[in-house]
């Protein structure tokens, strides 16, 4: 693991799902930019002494020449350090797996996108909520045709945590522009609403306009965004990223609605997914319950009614990579077809996403392509 030492929450997370499964087992780590803390927090963790690193340069360079070397490293840092510590273990031949966004900015993430390509390693990107049964099954839905033409896509995403300037770690970063990258809401939570709406309905984004706004005084940062999407087909969607919206923890929505009828789930109910049928009464699908699909089931742990959410989620994403890793242990072998996690590509995506927002904020909305 590369960041996520003392007093960060993000790692602790990644370490949990990493191990949900017993499919990893946390070896080496360069926690912290700081060698005394990164130290620390490897003995807190238990790892052998040799293999805590003052730097991500450092251990990718030892690890790679060692014959019990990792064979993925976990990124959990802040956006501005994914680019280089991602570089530095592509380079050593490591398999890498990546908090989002990709990079802080699109250059960087065109650069790591040749370097997956030419190194023959993976880049998994943690957009956990891919991982979620019901977001899974409702993909399987839309794909199936159950909701027959799409015409219309929402997704929100609003929180309340930055309504007034914070003084903390975790939103210090989050509002530097140098650490971030250009997208302050868009990017830390925007990006999320974003993927997730791509990664169900299969739509392609044809162009967007967005009204970005900075609310808290001397915020460099967007705090809270409002995007309109056009989608290549024909169906239109809004997006609405916000930290600043009291009242709301973490309520990540998404709403799709087609010729034949409509689907609805919300985060903090994740394991319900609300289907209409158009003209008939609207239905309840429950994770591991009657009509939840094989998409679903296959990354379902326990009976229904025992809730699965957010660390599961997670956990999902790295059962899933490491299938994809035993696969390619072998030469010439290749990843199996039910194998899903977000890519490379749907990294540099989320970062053209972010600086097209941008972009057409600034020119008063104009419709921007990615």
């Amino acid at each position: 693991m590369v960041g996520g030492g003392q007093g960060a929450f993000i790692g602790g997370v990644h370490r949990i799902a990493a191990r949900l499964d017993g499919e990893f087992e946390l070896v080496a780590g360069a926690l912290s930019s700081d060698p005394e803390r990164a130290r620390a927090s490897g003995r807190e963790l238990g790892l052998d002494p040799e293999r805590c690193y003052a730097s991500f340069e450092e251990m990718a360079k030892a690890e790679a020449a060692r014959a019990d070397g990792v064979e993925a490293v976990s990124i959990v840092t802040p956006n501005h350090m994914h680019y280089p510590a991602a570089k530095a273990f592509l380079e050593a031949g490591i398999h890498v797996i990546c908090d989002k966004p990709l990079t802080s900015n699109l250059s960087d993430a065109m650069k790591l996108a040749e370097l997956v390509k030419n190194s023959g390693r993976l880049l998994v990107l943690t957009h956990n909520y891919t991982g979620y049964p019901m977001i899974r099954h409702a993909r399987q839905m839309i794909a199936e045709g159950a909701l027959g033409t799409l015409r219309v896509v929402q997704a929100e995403y609003p929180q309340d945590w930055l309504t007034e300037a914070v003084a903390s770690k975790q939103a210090d970063w989050r509002t530097d522009p140098s650490k971030s990258g250009a997208g302050g809401a868009l990017g830390d939570i925007g990006t999320h609403a974003y993927n997730l709406a791509r990664f169900v309905t299969g739509l392609e984004l044809d162009r967007l306009s967005a009204d970005l706004s900075s609310f808290v005084e001397g915020r460099q940062l967007d705090d809270n965004a409002h995007v309109m999407l056009r989608f290549k087909g024909g169906a239109k969607g809004m997006l609405w990223a916000s930290q600043v919206a009291p009242g709301h923890e973490n309520g990540l929505k998404l709403r799709v609605y087609g010729s034949k009828g409509g689907l609805e789930w919300e985060q903090e109910h994740p394991n319900h997914l609300w289907f209409t049928p158009f003209g008939n009464e609207k239905r309840l699908i429950t994770r591991g319950g009657v009509g939840a699909g094989a998409a679903a089931g296959r990354v379902t742990r326990i009976p229904g009614g025992h809730p699965e959410g957010y660390l599961e989620g997670f956990a999902n994403i790295y059962a899933e990579a490491a299938r994809a890793i035993r696969a390619l242990r072998e030469p010439g072998s290749s990843i199996p077809d039910d194998v899903i996690f977000p890519t490379v590509a749907d990294g540099v995506e989320g970062v053209a996403f972010i600086e097209s927002c941008v972009r057409s904020s600034k020119e008063n909305g104009a419709w921007t392509t990615l």
